[in-house]
């Protein structure tokens, strides 16, 4: 078992810069890679970015490439999601996520979510 928390959401004008963790707590981090999600109103849960286990393979959805980037800490048992040119349809609760495949979690499937934090970017 894995639990997860989010911290680092807010409210941020367009063209600014947030940055998000994930804690994680229970069995070995470096067991899971991590993944990060958003869910905007009335839109489907979609997956942004995904690192293995040992940061060496990250995977980005086109939509973020070049502005977001996803790391971990494997010491400290937390990923992070560095935002960067920031857009309002960046508005959504974003989520992390821990699963046994880097693979799966590239399209979405995972075994461990956290609560969500909420982002909101203004115009």
């Amino acid at each position: 078992q894995v639990q997860l928390v989010e911290s680092g959401g807010g409210l941020v004008q367009a063209g600014g810069s947030l940055r998000l963790s994930c804690a994680a707590s229970g069995r070995s981090f470096t067991n899971y890679a991590m993944g990060w999600f958003r869910q905007a109103p009335g839109k489907e849960r979609e997956v942004l970015a995904a690192i293995d286990w040992s940061g060496s393979l990250r995977y980005y959805v086109d939509s973020v490439k070049g502005r977001f980037a996803v790391s971990r800490d494997n010491a400290k048992k937390t990923s992070y999601l560095e935002m960067n040119s920031l857009k309002p349809e960046d508005t959504a609760i974003y989520y992390c996520a821990a699963g046994t495949s880097y693979q799966r979690m590239k399209v979405g499937a995972t075994d461990y979510w956290g609560q969500g934090t909420q982002v909101t970017v203004s115009s």
